[in-house]
């Protein structure tokens, strides 16, 4: 075996034992294949719902979503793919630009899917909203003395801050918005205020963000709301709530979960109709209930839970943004040493 051949082997090996792939079933032309690194509890219900109203199948294919981009990028013209889905706009945008996606701006995507949702050229779309704001301690914190992500930069939190680390796709994309609304240069005063500002190291995830508040290390976090939710589920009575950050200025930092249809798709119209149906009231109504998330769609009323929380203002910027600026977000996180 040349090199060559020796290297391709290897990382399509190292691809399929990374991704821990539930297997594809063999496809056909009444069916449509989804790569998929949103996992499987969250989109198998939601397949048969569309497999149920259309009686188009849905064969899925679950990994990691680094693999499953390096994967289609090794299958070329010979994928079996018609739709890739993941989570974070930064992954979205990224996928596009290696070129996995084809533009599909179809008059009901536009009319369910707000702008700012969705890709400029077409590439992805948004289906469901997780907006990242502060979290803070009931018991330590009066809400009042809130206001910004940059505020949390000021002395007031010194020592009082938790937040996640910067090498999470959801901070780089949080970090990527700050350098849009802001200039790189203040985004910079706001980062080294940040980590001034930390209690300890950087969590690896939200869910160790809200426990370090809960005992005591510190007072205030950044997280995605569906952590949020998802440790009410387990603790209701937990002493911490959710603040709605910039409601005076840009609004709620947004990410997104999303799909695209591929480049290479063999079933474009099958894949179509599913990216169109998960972006109705139907279908925005169980996506976004399965994980505690907002719907894409403005038109849908939330999760009982999820409402609860309240209402708020979302920051407009194009997540696209998010992929264009995130080798800066990062690079400037590392000069501020955010770690």
């Amino acid at each position: 075996m040349n090199v060559k051949a020796l290297i391709l082997s290897t990382v399509i090996f190292s691809v399929l034992t990374v991704s821990s792939i539930t297997a594809v079933q063999a496809v056909s032309n009444d069916s449509v294949t989804v790569y998929s690194s949103r996992k499987e509890h969250l989109i198998k219900p939601l397949f048969e719902v569309f497999t149920k109203d259309t009686g188009i199948k849905v064969d899925y294919l679950t990994g990691k979503g680094g693999a499953l981009i390096e994967r289609l990028k090794l299958e070329g013209a010979s994928t079996q793919a018609d739709m890739f889905m993941t989570v974070d706009a930064g992954n979205l945008w990224y996928a596009g630009s290696q070129d996995l996606f084809q533009s599909v701006q179809t008059e009901t995507i536009k009319s369910n899917i707000p702008s700012h949702l969705r890709d400029p050229n077409g590439l992805w779309t948004g289906l469901s909203i997780r907006a990242r704001t502060i979290v803070y301690s009931t018991q330590r914190v009066n809400p009042s003395d809130l206001s910004t992500y940059a505020d949390l930069a000021t002395n007031k939190w010194k020592g009082r801050l938790c937040l996640r680390t910067s090498k999470k796709i959801y901070t780089k994309s949080l970090a990527a918005s700050v350098i849009y609304n802001h200039g790189e240069d203040k985004a910079g005063d706001i980062v080294s205020g940040w980590v001034n500002n930390l209690a300890a190291t950087p969590n690896a995830k939200d869910s160790h963000v809200m426990n370090a508040i809960l005992a005591g290390q510190c007072d205030v976090g950044l997280v995605n709301t569906y952590y949020f939710g998802r440790l009410l589920s387990k603790n209701p009575n937990a002493p911490l709530k959710l603040f709605w950050a910039n409601q005076d200025t840009t609004g709620v930092h947004v990410n997104v979960s999303g799909a695209g249809i591929t480049k290479h798709a063999s079933n474009v119209a099958g894949a179509t109709k599913l990216l169109e149906w998960l972006s109705s009231a139907k279908a925005q109504a169980i996506y976004g209930s399965l994980n505690k998330e907002y719907p894409a769609n403005q038109n849908i009323a939330s999760d009982e839970v999820v409402s609860a929380w309240g209402s708020f203002k979302q920051d407009d910027m194009n997540l696209a943004q998010a992929g264009i600026l995130q080798a800066k977000a990062v690079r400037l996180m590392q000069i501020k040493g955010y770690k």
